[in-house]
């Protein structure tokens, strides 16, 4: 009887720390990746859109196990703030204040179980904002919640 009990009590310490072992193996602990190298990717580093036109955003987005989701965001940058991620500068306009600057945030679900996307996004620049250095921040997270994000300056003309 006593060793039917200690079989019962090893049995249920072994449950107990399978149950609570993490499949370690399993864990995502990758970044997703943007990709504006192909010959379609737009904005790239240094583009110049026009008021009142509407662009056409496309990114290749991957990740080792499934993507999430990706956000937009245009915002002047017409005080020199930086937080671009290229390694080469863009022409700046002299530092000036906005009067009325043009704020674009936008976030899009990627489809469930995917782990490449091609984003395709128009996005209308309005005719009556002021002109100069903007900047395009892509920002992607995995369904596990890794972010990458890509910081593009621009010029709207």
């Amino acid at each position: 009887m006593k060793s039917i009990k200690f079989v019962l009590q090893l049995l249920t310490v072994m449950i107990l720390f399978t149950a609570c072992s993490s499949d370690n193996e399993n864990v995502d602990t990758e970044y997703p990746t943007i990709n504006l190298a192909s010959a379609d990717a737009f904005p790239i580093q240094c583009s110049q859109i026009n008021r009142g036109e509407k662009i056409s955003f496309r990114a290749l987005f991957n990740d080792n196990a499934e993507l999430g989701s990706y956000s937009l965001d245009i915002h002047h940058n017409f005080d020199h703030h930086n937080h671009s991620t290229e390694v080469n500068d863009c022409v700046n306009d002299p530092i000036k204040k906005p009067v009325n600057p043009m704020l674009y945030i936008n976030s899009v679900t990627i489809p469930t179980g995917l782990k490449s996307y091609q984003a395709v996004q128009e996005i209308k620049i309005p005719e009556d904002i002021d002109p100069g250095d903007y900047h395009f921040l892509i920002r992607l997270t995995d369904k596990e919640g890794w972010q990458t994000i890509k910081g593009i300056s621009i010029k709207i003309l």
